[in-house]
């Protein structure tokens, strides 16, 4: 598959699961976080499975590969599904987006510490500018720790999330990532499930009073952005690479402000705007892309002309 097909999926990823945002901080309104998200991430891991066994790509990883998934399903399934909810439910779903947006630069350093891939200069002032872009659109002006303890949960959420794409660019290269998804979702829904009957007793019967519009978005939430979703992105991770993949990450916050603004009446203020630019710069520095666009246009001033 070229590399502009890969883009474009990406770019289709990065949408749903903006989307997938404000519907998480709608259906956790209903049901209570944990319940809904053991719930859904089964579902989708089942959805994923039957897609796998339909193109006949779906196998038994070896013992090595299950190490892998083991490792895949606690920060990328079992962490990363259950600090998002717990954090939307805390905080708003436009700062809980431009948290995400933070995943970018904290793959690129990431790949730095495990990959071996070390950042420049740029790439340090780019994580400078992320983390600044979050503190203004988050921080300024909200009253007090408990406000923010939201916040920070969706930062731990996406940290676990981030690491779990080291884990995946080491597996594809014997495991398809597809395969794996479809594996740590599985193992993390079951984790997260138990985890759901301690902290949420009595979840389960919640489903029963939920309204109509309610298992549409549940549906929506699993099926497209959870199960599709993911099977994609670590697709392209294992084609593309974490840190290439992850440059595309920008357009989740701000996929996720404007729907959230759209669907649940969210304000956005001028410091979500300056705190989303800020984001986006540091992305492009982050991620490398401004460093390598220099370069070739650098290159391309040196060519000597006839």
């Amino acid at each position: 598959m070229s590399k502009v097909k890969i883009y474009w999926m990406l770019v289709g990823v990065m949408f749903v699961w903006g989307a997938n945002v404000p519907m998480l901080k709608f259906i956790g309104t209903h049901v209570p976080p944990v319940t809904v998200t053991g719930i859904r991430i089964l579902m989708a891991s089942l959805t994923v499975f039957l897609i796998l066994k339909l193109f006949k790509i779906l196998r038994l990883p070896t013992r090595r590969e299950w190490n892998y998934i083991l490792i895949g399903s606690l920060s990328n399934v079992w962490l990363h599904h259950l600090f998002l909810n717990l954090g939307l439910a805390e905080t708003s779903a436009t700062s809980g987006g431009l948290i995400l947006g933070m995943g970018p630069i904290l793959t690129a350093i990431s790949a730095a510490i495990f990959l071996k891939y070390f950042p420049s200069k740029l790439q340090w002032l780019g994580l400078f500018l992320g983390i600044s872009g979050v503190t203004i659109a988050v921080l300024v002006g909200s009253n007090g720790l408990d406000t923010n303890i939201g916040d920070l949960y969706i930062f731990i959420s996406i940290l676990s999330q981030v690491l779990s794409y080291m884990v995946v660019v080491k597996a594809a290269r014997t495991l398809d990532p597809r395969v794996m998804t479809a594996y740590m979702m599985g193992v993390g829904s079951i984790g997260l499930i138990i985890t759901s009957l301690i902290m949420e007793p009595g979840g389960m019967v919640e489903f029963l009073d939920a309204p109509p519009l309610f298992w549409l978005i549940f549906l929506a939430s699993g099926l497209i952005s959870t199960a599709i979703g993911h099977m994609i992105y670590n697709y392209a991770i294992g084609k593309a690479g974490a840190t290439q993949s992850a440059i595309f990450m920008n357009l989740n916050p701000l996929f996720a402000m404007i729907l959230s603004s759209l669907f649940l009446g969210e304000i956005l203020t001028i410091r979500h705007f300056v705190g989303f630019l800020l984001i986006v710069a540091g992305v492009m520095l982050g991620s490398g892309a401004a460093e390598d666009l220099y370069k070739k246009h650098k290159a391309k001033r040196t060519i000597p002309t006839e």
